[in-house]
């Protein structure tokens, strides 16, 4: 039997209360730099059991200004942006060279919240993108040796042989360097937190820089 996707969609809900737990958020409490708040909230989701809470949506457009959307990993967040990585040879690496700007997006529903960044995106330099990559698993360095990111795949086959020769050569020489693997680092014009709220009262507060200078200035927006 057919599933009726509409009616799939109509019978779940948001935020069960057996599953989710909305804390408050005072946002006149808030700190004034977003990446203290950031800090401070991802703490908390992992310790309320979000599942891969530094899963994030990169948004990027291509030249002609089509958008692009995927699943990455956050690498850090410090004073020069939040960082991510990626093959300069993949379709995001490509559309970062064209149009150095981006967006994230993290969603983490165990507690109803959501953190959007954007900003410019720049390329850290080589030796961060190695001692990154290098501080990671080995399936990690396997996946980067692989290569050939968004390139058409002949065969499922064709990847299990590239993976198995990265594997093993991972394994057998864990200082392996990998010219494409590049740390991308997107430094924030405006983060929003959004605080989900049972009575859809959520609660939104949006940093934006001002100016060219460092300062921040928090607004609220209506959800």
């Amino acid at each position: 039997m057919a599933t009726d996707l509409h009616e799939l969609l109509r019978s779940l809900r948001v935020w069960d209360p057996a599953a989710t737990g909305l804390p408050p958020f005072d946002p006149e409490a808030a700190p004034g730099d977003p990446l203290a708040l950031f800090t401070a909230w991802f703490a908390e989701v992992v310790a309320a059991g979000q599942t891969e809470p530094h899963t994030m949506s990169l948004a990027t457009s291509d030249e002609e200004g089509l958008p692009d959307v995927r699943t990455v990993m956050l690498h850090g967040a410090d004073a020069d942006g939040w960082a991510f990585a990626t093959h300069a040879s993949s379709r995001k690496g490509r559309q970062l060279a064209a149009r150095p700007y981006a967006a994230l997006g993290f969603y983490w529903p165990v507690q109803g919240r959501q953190v959007r960044v954007r900003g410019p995106v720049a390329v850290a330099p080589p030796g961060e993108a190695r001692a990154d990559l290098h501080a990671r698993s080995t399936g990690a360095l396997a996946a980067a040796l692989t290569g050939r990111q968004s390139d058409v795949l002949d065969s499922v086959e064709e990847l299990r042989r590239a993976s198995e020769d990265a594997w093993e050569l991972a394994r057998r020489a864990p200082d392996t360097v990998v010219g494409s693997w590049t740390l991308y680092r997107l430094r924030p014009t405006e983060v929003e937190f959004f605080q989900g709220d049972e009575r859809r009262r959520h609660v939104r507060l949006r940093y934006r820089r001002e100016g060219a200078g460092t300062g921040w200035v928090k607004e609220l927006l209506w959800p």
